[in-house]
């Protein structure tokens, strides 16, 4: 699937980022809508439903298209580990977890982390350096989020138009690859960390997040509860260290 898309403006044929509706399906059942990038759907189904404690993140599932192959629609073997809520989910690409309760949730679905790799400052500072986002050069409309190694090494990377999308794929990614949880990994992701990224990198085992942008006050107070070293404002040789900086050198 096209990561961008001709639009005419002002009489020139420019490239704009793809956004569309996503419904995931468990067993036949509608369960949530969230607006994506197309692209690695299986991946964005699985890394959700890992990030919501429906399933487990060290049990590889089933996705792909249904049966009739509708549209829009990716399918996941069930079962569930438990009844989701009443209400369905409904993420927009800038929203992601909104409304939930926010320390409570995370504290029930991310164990503390433990102690993870230490890294120096000045490497974490050049991760969104070395993040791969085509999509954004051609676009400048996509987030990425990047799985390295504590050495720096780039092992995964996924663009869409959600940042918490782009995070959910690579998680489903590592899923599929049986690489959960990251406890040895370093997550990074291109734009600012709020809260539902850093609750969707603690759940997937993370110790350690970078973002380009600043962090959000629920996001520090999350990564605080968790144990997960939470990297803001890294660019070039600097970084900020906002929660537990005994992994930072």
């Amino acid at each position: 699937m096209a990561l961008a898309a001709k639009i005419e403006h002002d009489g020139v044929r420019d490239d704009v980022a793809v956004e569309e509706p996503l419904e995931i399906r468990v067993d036949g059942e509608a369960l949530a809508v969230t607006m994506r990038t197309p692209g690695h759907d299986d991946e964005l189904a699985l890394g959700f439903l890992v990030g919501e404690g429906l399933i487990a993140r060290d049990v590889p599932r089933a996705a792909g298209p249904t049966a009739d192959l509708a549209g829009n629609v990716v399918e996941v073997e069930g079962p569930l580990l438990r009844e989701p809520a009443t209400r369905r989910f409904y993420a927009t690409s800038s929203c992601g977890l909104c409304g939930k309760g926010a320390l409570e949730e995370i504290a029930v679905l991310a164990e503390p982390l433990p102690d993870g790799p230490a890294v120096d400052r000045a490497l974490l500072a050049q991760l969104p350096d070395r993040l791969r986002q085509p999509g954004f050069e051609k676009t400048g409309g996509l987030h990425a989020t990047g799985l390295f190694t504590a050495d720096g090494e780039l092992l995964c990377v996924r663009e869409d138009v959600g940042r918490h999308n782009a995070m959910d794929k690579v998680v489903g990614r590592a899923l599929l690859d049986s690489r959960l949880p990251f406890h040895d990994r370093i997550v990074c992701v291109s734009g600012r960390l709020s809260f539902e990224l850093v609750q969707k990198a603690a759940v997937a085992g993370a110790p350690i997040l970078v973002g380009v942008g600043a962090p959000t006050s629920l996001a520090v107070q999350a990564a605080q509860d968790r144990g997960l070293t939470l990297v803001g404002f890294a660019r070039g040789a600097s970084a900020n260290v906002y929660a537990h900086p005994q992994r930072v050198r």
